[in-house]
């Protein structure tokens, strides 16, 4: 039984009608590449014969029409296969673009673009040359038949040759493909963990870091580096060998096809054609092998595009799902960080009603990012069930309940666009929204001293923004469209006085809405206007009741009573 075919042999199935049409130009192309044999030896045996001027004239001009023609074919080829790749990336982009930002989830943010650059090198490889070889080798047969009709020692030297060319091949991959295969598996290594450094550039400078982070980038540099130089030292040998044996060889065959035309065994044209149609006929496996490491090199990377496709299938369309009022339910859910094997959040349940303002509470490390990202459906639960409206979070189109939705993480990222486009999650930006938002956030004045205003041009880092005004900012944006359920995880940790009493503003307004508010915080003053807090001891729920009885429960606590009657954090 035929197993199924993967997503990439999908795509390229998709494209087999212009392949096909590839194909067949390809046979035109390699019946015109048969024109110089065939015009050399028209002129040395009818126009020298002939003397004939005219005879001359009208070959020649037969000659450049056709080769006009094989050039216009060749041109269309190369444009059939750069609209193969360019379709080709068209089906998969989407696709792969989604599967970044899941690799992302799951691996806790350690996703990298590579996929792209993989995407792009297959892509590079469809409109390169060594694609041109693999459609013409297979005339290999037919050439060598040509030549054996010219002459049968003709015939047994092109069988020779190609064989030898076909070992030097098998030699040129055998040498070659471990050494490139490692070459790009350390680049890509080395590319995320420079990619992550320099994210981390600010820290690295003040801390002194760079010449150590430098001396770990130039072990794995140098290691790279001499892959890729032996494997090319490989290659460069045999692409030599092959390129100085096919000249070798044609030049020979001139000398014996001379030989024969002494003896009277073929005519003078066909000495000259015979040199002729042996280069073409060995030229494609010439090229394969000079073109060898840039297809390894896609070779890899399809294989890489591959295993992802495969580890992240393609979702299923769901039902769209009326808008969530945000009644949440955890049922014995168990957590486990991506990348990790020990659980974090331990069997916890819990209920929680639409309205309802709560402070999620306890040390750190006690799991209450965790829990966060899970109620969010960002991370997956072990065991157990987390649901929103009654629907399991990571089963819901994130397109359609990610508006009525507020999340402000720890750490702020701000994405490259205006402030306006940022707030407005880069949907269609509702200038009356992004200020009430922007106000609500108490950050509308702030924007507004800007140069740009609303129209400042924002990077990942937040550019001209304190890590304060990036939080504000990031709020408003978590608070853009009345979400139904919003979670703020530490709001308050890059905020000024005055930033704290806009988060306050903000927190009685969503208290007033009716919205469903989980505030993680290590600070006291929040709780005064939460309506139940839960707390949370090395990933299980110990606490969760009304604000006033769950307070007067850690008052009770040893440890607990003189961090809460002096105001200090939790």
């Amino acid at each position: 039984m035929r197993s199924p075919l993967s997503e990439l042999a999908k795509a390229i199935h998709h494209c087999r009608d212009s392949f096909q049409s590839a194909a067949v130009f390809s046979l035109f192309i390699n019946l015109l590449m048969l024109l110089p044999s065939i015009y050399m030896m028209q002129v040395y045996d009818r126009v020298l014969g002939s003397s004939s001027t005219s005879t001359l004239l009208m070959l020649t001009l037969l000659a450049v029409v056709l080769f006009a023609t094989l050039g216009l074919l060749e041109w269309i080829r190369s444009q059939i296969l750069i609209r193969v790749s360019t379709r080709f990336d068209l089906l998969l982009n989407e696709r792969l673009y989604k599967v970044m930002f899941r690799q992302g989830l799951v691996s806790g943010g350690k996703s990298s673009a590579q996929p792209m650059s993989d995407l792009l090198a297959v892509r590079q490889f469809l409109t390169g040359n060594g694609l041109f070889a693999f459609f013409d080798a297979p005339w290999l047969p037919i050439y060598i038949l040509l030549l054996f009709l010219f002459h049968p020692a003709f015939g047994y030297v092109a069988i020779v040759s190609a064989v030898l060319l076909i070992l030097l091949a098998i030699w040129n991959e055998r040498a070659t493909s471990g050494d490139l295969e490692q070459a790009n598996k350390v680049s890509v290594e080395n590319a995320n963990s420079t990619s992550r450094n320099l994210r981390n550039a600010e820290v690295v400078h003040a801390l002194g870091m760079l010449p150590s982070l430098m001396a770990r980038w130039r072990e794995k540099q140098y290691k790279l580096i001499m892959l890729q130089a032996t494997a090319s030292e490989k290659n460069g040998l045999i692409t030599a060998l092959s390129k100085t044996y096919r000249m070798t060889m044609q030049s020979l065959v001139l000398g014996l096809g001379a030989w024969l035309a002494i003896n009277k065994e073929i005519s003078p044209g066909m000495m000259i054609g015979g040199s002729i149609l042996l280069g073409r006929a060995l030229a494609p496996i010439d090229l394969m092998i000079a073109s060898w490491k840039q297809f390894l090199t896609a070779r890899t990377a399809y294989d890489r595009l591959n295993a992802l496709l495969k580890q992240f299938p393609a979702e299923a369309d769901k039902m769209p799902l009326p808008a969530p009022k945000g009644v949440l339910r955890a049922e014995q859910a168990t957590i486990v960080p991506p990348g990790s094997k020990t659980p974090v959040i331990k069997g916890v349940s819990f209920g929680i009603d639409p309205g309802t303002f709560i402070a999620l509470i306890g040390a750190s490390g006690s799991g209450k990012s965790t829990l966060a990202r899970a109620l969010l459906g960002i991370w997956p639960v072990a065991n157990g069930a987390i649901r929103l409206d009654g629907a399991d979070v990571t089963q819901l189109d994130r397109g359609l309940v990610g508006p009525h939705i507020g999340y402000l993480p720890q750490d702020i990222e701000l994405f490259d666009g205006t402030i306006a486009e940022n707030i407005a999650r880069f949907g269609e930006v509702d200038a009356n929204l992004v200020v009430d938002a922007a106000r609500a956030a108490g950050v509308h004045d702030m924007i507004l001293h800007l140069p740009q205003g609303y129209d400042t041009e924002m990077g990942g880092s937040g550019g001209v923004l304190s890590a304060g005004q990036r939080q504000r900012v990031a709020l408003a944006r978590t608070l853009y469209g009345n979400p139904v359920l919003v979670i703020l995880d530490e709001p308050n940790s890059n905020l000024d006085d005055q930033g704290e009493q806009a988060l306050a503003r903000a927190l009685l307004t969503l208290k007033q809405r009716g919205c469903t508010v989980i505030v993680i915080t290590h600070r006291v003053g929040i709780l005064s206007i939460v309506d139940r807090i839960m707390l949370l001891n090395e990933g299980s729920l110990v606490l969760d009741g009304a604000r006033d009885e769950v307070l007067a429960k850690l008052n009770q606590r040893p440890v607990q009573p003189p961090q809460v009657a002096q105001g200090k954090p939790l």
